[in-house]
């Protein structure tokens, strides 16, 4: 069963700090307020494209801070999915918000308005990297609120950043293993864009803020990936969606962005992960089996895992399916 989300972007509505790397109207392509007929029209052009069975469909509003805008525009706005909700026409509601306008008041409203799962960004577990990127909230915050949120029904995850200023390799693996202690539904990591009016493009240009390499960016998010997964933690997105404005010729100035980020990601674990089954020592070729469904994330993007095998090591491999091996299982027959 495949899920769908049908986006409704409420860009920077209820939050009262302006991050250092934040401009949502630039990320969401957004730049008018969202009325209650504008989640009707949305939704109902969206239920025309989408599958009548097999399927999972959830009403998402991402962007900004949403339980942050008065409780009675909040209402309006989730009054709306409810409906379809109640019609069977969906199956769930979520929403992304701080973790810093979480408490009991706003929970019950969101229970009573049939919201299913809730997401926080959290971005980073030190309290450093937090004031250095003007999120205004703490990581106690964090705790708190996954703590409250735990109390209700509700599916939680948390989303982490790297890169940000301040941020090191050693203190986005301690966010990683703060966020596991969570025991979240699932996790989503965004390596830090530098976008066109933020202040943290004003820091790139001041010379006060390094981005992040991409070939940094994906060895940490790798790192970061994995241990998730071995705690049993999905990692549902690793990188920001493409669009318009979030690519190379949008409004991305400086940092690790990539339309295949995850793919990137994904291309390097299976690459450590062949490395690990050939006898390097007297192969020059070499079958390579994953499973049917891991096939591209073994050969990499554009090929990177074989023409890197190529170059690097001389050795010439050719990436096959078997059925019968298991996500990220690989078998190798070297000549």
């Amino acid at each position: 069963m495949k899920t769908y989300n049908i986006p409704i972007f409420v860009p920077h509505r209820g939050c009262p700090f302006d991050c250092v790397f934040c401009n949502q109207k630039r990320i969401t392509g957004i730049q008018t307020e969202v009325m209650p007929s504008d989640v009707r029209d949305t939704v109902e052009n969206h239920l025309k494209t989408l599958p009548k069975s097999n399927r999972r469909i959830e009403v998402a509003f991402f962007g900004g801070s949403f339980t942050g805008i008065p409780i009675d525009e909040q209402s309006a706005l989730l009054s709306v999915a409810q409906e379809f909700l109640q019609k069977g026409l969906i199956d769930g509601i979520r929403l992304s918000t701080r973790p810093d306008y979480i408490d009991t008041d706003i929970l019950d409203n969101l229970k009573k308005y049939g919201v299913t799962t809730i997401e926080l960004g959290v971005q980073s577990m030190d309290d450093n990297v937090l004031k250095a990127s003007n999120r205004g909230h703490t990581r106690m915050n964090v705790i708190n609120a996954v703590r409250l949120i735990k109390k209700y029904p509700f599916s939680i995850g948390l989303q982490m950043m790297t890169g940000l200023p301040g941020d090191t390799e050693q203190k986005s693996l301690y966010t990683a293993d703060e966020i596991i202690a969570l025991k979240p539904d699932f996790v989503r990591i965004y390596p830090t864009l530098t976008i066109k009016d933020t202040f943290l493009e004003k820091m790139y240009y001041e010379k006060k803020y390094k981005p992040q390499t991409l070939e940094d960016a994906v060895s940490l998010a790798k790192q970061l990936m994995l241990k998730f997964e071995e705690s049993d933690i999905n990692v549902i997105r690793v990188g920001l969606q493409s669009t318009g404005e979030i690519c190379e010729s949008g409004s991305v100035v400086a940092g690790p962005v990539h339309s295949a980020f995850r793919e990137l990601v994904e291309s390097s674990i299976y690459y450590d992960l062949i490395c690990r089954e050939l006898p390097l020592d007297g192969c020059t070729s070499a079958e390579v089996f994953v499973n049917p469904a891991e096939v591209s994330k073994a050969v990499g993007n554009k090929r990177s895992n074989i023409l890197k095998f190529k170059n690097e090591k001389n050795i010439d491999i050719r990436i096959c399916s078997d059925e019968h091996l298991k996500k990220r299982e690989v078998r190798c027959t070297c000549y």
